[in-house]
Formats: C-alpha cells, structure tokens, sequence
C-alpha cells in the first residue's frame, strides 16, 4: 500500500541522495560508537536454526532458509542480531558499560510492503554490557537520552550540509508507557495512539511494550526471549512528509533470568528454555546487557525527507506499487 503525499517532489536527486545516504551512514554510527562506548564488530548474515539464535519476531514471521552441503540443520537468514550480540559480548570479554555495534541486514519475506516497510532490512544493532543494579528505566532512559543527542547533533549536520532541509526534532525527547498512551487516547487503535502522541511531542519514547493492555492485548508484539518487557520501548519521532509517528529505534534492557522465564511462559513457548541461548541466561553465564537497533533506512529516510524507503535503499516492489509510486513522483533507488 502506497500512502498519498500531497505534492511531494524529493528536495535531492538521485545522486546527491546517494551521497546524503552515506554521509549519514558514516558519521553517525561514529557518533553513536563514540557516545555509548560501541566497538565496531562483524557479525553473521545467517545463523544454524537450532542454537536459538534468531529472532522470532513477533512469532509468525517465516524466516528465509537453506541448507549447506557440509554442515547438517536449516541455516536462517537472521531477522535480528539481538541474541547473537549477547553471546559476542561474552565471547570478546567486554568489560562493564563497553559495548558493540555492527551492521545488520536482513530479509523478512512476509512484510507488508508500504512507505517505510521492505523485503531489506538494515539497521545498527548495538549492544552494551551492564550490571544487574543497572536494570532500571532510569538507566534505560538515560540511555535514550543519549541516542537522541546523537540524533539531534546528525540532523544539525545533515541540515548544514544540505541547507535545503529543516530541522524536525525537538530539544528533548518525552517519555510515556504504553498504559498511559492507552489512557490518553481509549478511543483510539494503537498505530493512531502513536500517530497523536507523535504529532504533540515530536519526538517520544513508548516504553513497557510485550505484556497486556485493557483489551487483554500487547501494544506490539515482542519476541518472549530478549527485551524484558517492562524495561523496554521504541523511539518514535514525528515525520511530517508523511504526517505520521516514525520509529527509529526499537530497544531494551534484556532479559535475566527471572524474566526472561516469566515472559517464555506467558506466552507458552516454553521450548525455547531448551536452547542454548537459554541455558545460558538462566545458568548467568551470559552477562546483562541493554541493546537494541536503529534503521539505517529509516534515519536517511526522514532526515532527507524523502516519502519512499524505496528512495534510500535498493528493494523489490509490487508492479502495481511501482506504477503508483511514479504517479506520486517517487524515484526509488
């Protein structure tokens, strides 16, 4: 589905896009390395299914897989790193509040192909070593105080070097759980909670994303097995080329091991306590971290202020979206 965009003409061509897309890329993650104490790091394009270590999502999304000639079992192509930066953590010896970052690009064949959604995924994964006195929200939200004045200094920068955009953060983010996002707007479905909240604030962190609402229902769906769901949440920024909230970031404090069979049980799948990630966290052999991702597409998106991910990363389209997007004047990548 293609959202409608009043006049909408990019304020870059497509070269100078591709010169923007890799300012961006480049300078921030220096800035977030620098900022949050992050070592670069490579890491997998695909993983062996049974170590457990992909990302379930939301639990129905089918994962790409295959298999090799010398190696037995499904290889998957990751959905995230979340678990496997955990495990990275412990195996380089990071020391306390030091960290990593690397590049994560994925594939998820069952995405609803719109504005902001692709069959490619890319975005920062970073994850942090902390100490278990820091699984609080103070910590977590002083953390995303940080990520956002890294924000906040790239649109200065991106704004410098192309005068023709404007600035679209505010000085400071807010902060507000999905219970009290329910009880701001009751009338509302949770996608235009987000879109109102956003449109007020400009910029805020939904945080408390996994366990029931009112209705008996989670705000988003969130995999049992790495945020714990009290200490986690998404930064969301107002877009005003689409009119719309914008996440950026989705992020947490991870789960121990108190939590991390809580939420495996609520949820039924009490299989997974038998992988070896899980063994791991609940025997604490893997140390407590915080993490999470940022959307490489999605930062160029908005700071160029373009209407498409298409515009910003190279995909695959639906025929009758590619005779859409050029009625809207969109040039895709």
């Amino acid at each position: 589905m293609i959202y409608k965009i009043d006049n909408y003409k990019s304020k870059l061509d497509l070269l100078t896009t591709e010169e923007g897309i890799k300012f961006i890329k480049d300078d921030f993650e220096n800035r977030l390395g620098n900022k949050l104490s992050l070592q670069r790091v490579s890491a997998p394009l695909f993983v062996l299914q049974e170590t457990g270590l992909n990302d379930d999502l939301n639990g129905s999304e089918r994962k790409v897989e295959f298999t090799v000639k010398t190696i037995p079992g499904n290889v998957q192509i990751v959905q995230s790193l979340a678990k496997w930066k955990r495990f990275a953590l412990n195996k380089y010896n990071f020391p306390l509040h030091k960290g990593l970052y690397t590049d994560m690009n994925a594939i998820r064949r069952d995405e609803e192909l719109d504005n902001i959604h692709s069959l490619y995924v890319d975005q920062w994964d970073w994850e942090k070593v902390i100490s278990k006195e820091d699984r609080n929200l103070d910590y977590l939200f002083s953390t995303v105080k940080d990520i956002y004045e890294v924000l906040k200094e790239e649109e200065k920068r991106v704004n410098q070097k192309y005068p023709c955009f404007s600035n679209k953060l505010p000085r400071d983010i807010q902060f507000i759980s999905t219970e009290e996002l329910e009880e701001k707007y009751p009338s509302l479905n949770r996608k235009e909670r987000e879109n109102a909240y956003a449109k007020e604030a400009k910029a805020f962190f939904l945080y408390h994303i996994g366990w029931p609402l009112k209705d008996g229902l989670p705000h988003d769906g969130r995999a049992a097995d790495y945020d714990d769901w009290n200490l986690n949440g998404d930064i969301i920024v107002y877009n005003p080329v689409l009119d719309s909230a914008f996440e950026l970031s989705s992020m947490g404090i991870r789960v121990d091991e108190d939590s991390l069979i809580k939420q495996i049980k609520y949820k039924n799948e009490e299989h997974k306590l038998y992988t070896p990630y899980s063994i791991a966290i609940v025997s604490k052999k893997l140390p407590y971290t915080i993490g999470g991702g940022i959307g490489q597409s999605r930062l160029c998106m908005f700071f160029l202020e373009k209407g498409h991910i298409g515009e910003v990363q190279s995909s695959l389209w639906e025929d009758r979206d590619l005779i859409e997007l050029d009625k809207e004047n969109i040039k895709l990548l």
